[in-house]
């Protein structure tokens, strides 16, 4: 399938690429398929592009990456949706966005993953998680992004 997006252009999206987000996200809750796009020039950053809404593209990173001791716990019912077991089993990403002071990550709110079924969904953290954790941009490569 090929998609317009106003961030990468056209995007040819494989059928086993796409992800469904049966809830949506929150504030985005009419946008159900995406696609994780890695991006050519930071290894570090993903885009979480809308399949139904080509203008949206969310930037993604690990958390741990840049908060080491973040622990992801969530309710029962999330691991549900998802099929899975535990968090464990799961790829965790934050949506990271531009405040006026630098980046900032999502972590009480991040996406959970189960990249075998195709499955995602945005969860809200057991633990008290700031919404905008800041990132030291001097000390990151993420300057360029959101």
């Amino acid at each position: 399938m090929d998609i317009f997006t106003t961030r990468f252009g056209t995007l040819s999206v494989q059928p086993q690429d796409e992800l469904l987000f049966q809830n949506g996200l929150i504030g985005l809750e009419d946008c159900r398929r995406w696609v994780v796009l890695t991006d050519s020039n930071n290894a570090a950053l993903g885009w979480l592009q809308s399949l139904d809404q080509g203008h949206i593209a969310l930037g993604v990173v690990s958390p741990r990456r840049f908060v080491p001791d973040y622990q992801l716990r969530v309710d029962r019912f999330d691991l549900n949706i998802l099929g899975l077991a535990t968090v464990r089993d799961a790829e965790v990403v934050a949506i990271t966005s531009r405040r006026d002071s630098g980046l900032s990550l999502n972590l009480r709110a991040p996406i959970v993953i189960n990249v075998e079924k195709r499955l995602g969904c945005q969860v809200i953290a057991k633990d008290e998680y700031p919404v905008q954790y800041p990132l030291d941009v001097h000390n990151t490569n993420l300057r360029r992004i959101a």
